[in-house]
């Protein structure tokens, strides 16, 4: 197979693509890696190390761009900051369509891409969009650095404990604290976006007296107001039927999921879902960020002005992160889950808090109490 392109992108500020992000935090390294024997085309940002070594998922769709693996990679920084994990913040994308591939395909590409980060020590990659435990133990076999691994490796497989949906549900916990009209106990949750992340937050808010009401997926959306049985429709999912297979809900095309009440909306899907548009039309009390990046910044302004509590990304689905951490260095997965609890109890109040005290929109509150921790570790560095 030919030799494996690597090039690291010297970032300018006037560049195309990162011209308008890029500052005093990062990024510290982008690094673009094509072969094209196997028509692997990856972008690999580290953002910020210096609160220790980058984790961040592999994004694997067919239209991952630079400015998006870009913005995953600065808010994991301040999603790993904010959790008090000893880890900065890094991101890949693969330009690929992984439900299009064949197994053998898809591992050509994961273990092409290992190789091709072996040298990025200050990266660990994790599952994320499009790839899985089995991708994560094809890259460890590569180049022995990887989180989100099988049990039988020795992780903490976050597919199956759905790490990300237990701090979700953990931050609607908290956030029943500050809201005198909404308790879990009887709150109908919208689910956009019913994967992995969709599917945990469902059950472990349902366990909390949740009512699912709406679910959405590639399929369309589907709701019935006296509740959605959840393990039922995680069954029609596992047998690869769409969502609106599941038959006692009425049946809307998948957009319609806006305009329809809930108290609780958990986007878990593809950046920017609510945007300037169906920020205005959102009929909720409360957001809780499931997915990464999946609300636009005018948005949340909208969102805030609204008074609808919109609890950010690297707040509320930070579970994942904190579990990949726990089992990188060497944790059980009940310690994960103690961790989980622990920090997203702590983070989720502390933003709320901040947020209520000054009259920031949370977004506001989390960056400044995460740049604080992330500024403090950078002036320990070397100045060189």
């Amino acid at each position: 197979m030919s030799e494996l392109i690597i090039e690291e992108a010297k970032i300018q500020p006037e560049a195309t693509v990162f011209g308008e992000f890029a500052d005093a935090f990062g990024p510290e390294k982008v690094v673009y890696i094509y072969e094209p024997r196997c028509g692997l085309k990856a972008i690999v940002v580290i953002h910020n190390t210096s609160v220790g070594p980058a984790i961040g998922g592999v994004r694997m769709t067919p239209n991952v761009t630079s400015e998006e693996v870009f913005r995953l990679a600065e808010a994991m920084t301040w999603k790993n900051a904010l959790a008090g994990i000893p880890h900065g913040g890094g991101k890949s994308g693969i330009i690929a369509d992984s439900r299009k591939l064949r197994p053998e395909e898809k591992e050509i590409l994961i273990r092409q891409f290992a190789r091709g980060i072996e040298t990025l020590n200050q990266y660990i990659p994790g599952p994320d969009m499009g790839t899985d435990e089995t991708c994560m133990a094809w890259i460890r076999d590569e180049i022995r650095r990887s989180v989100g691994l099988s049990s039988v490796l020795g992780g903490i497989p976050l597919d199956q404990i759905g790490a990300t949906g237990y701090g979700l549900a953990i931050c609607g916990d908290v956030i029943q604290e500050f809201l005198d009209d909404l308790s879990l106990d009887g709150a109908r949750i919208s689910i956009q976006g019913f994967g992995n992340v969709g599917q945990h937050a469902a059950k472990y808010l349902v366990e909390r007296g949740a009512i699912l009401t709406v679910a959405t997926d590639l399929d369309g959306t589907i709701h019935n107001e006296k509740g959605i049985d959840v393990d039922e429709l995680i069954t029609i999912m596992r047998e690869k039927k769409g969502i609106t297979h599941y038959p006692d809900a009425k049946k809307y095309d998948r957009d319609e999921f806006i305009d329809i009440n809930c108290d609780i909306f958990v986007p878990a899907a593809q950046p920017d879902v609510i945007n300037e548009k169906s920020a205005k039309r959102l009929d909720c009390k409360v957001v809780l960020q499931g997915a990464n990046i999946p609300c636009t910044p005018e948005a949340e302004q909208i969102l805030h002005d609204r008074t609808i509590l919109n609890v950010p990304d690297f707040v509320a689905n930070a579970g994942g992160v904190i579990c990949g951490s726990v089992e990188y260095h060497g944790g059980s997965k009940t310690q994960a889950f103690a961790e989980i609890e622990e920090k997203m109890r702590e983070n989720t109040r502390a933003v709320i808090l901040k947020s209520k005290r000054e009259n920031l929109l949370p977004r506001e509150a989390a960056l400044k109490l995460a740049r604080a921790r992330v500024s403090e570790a950078m002036s320990y560095r070397r100045a060189n």
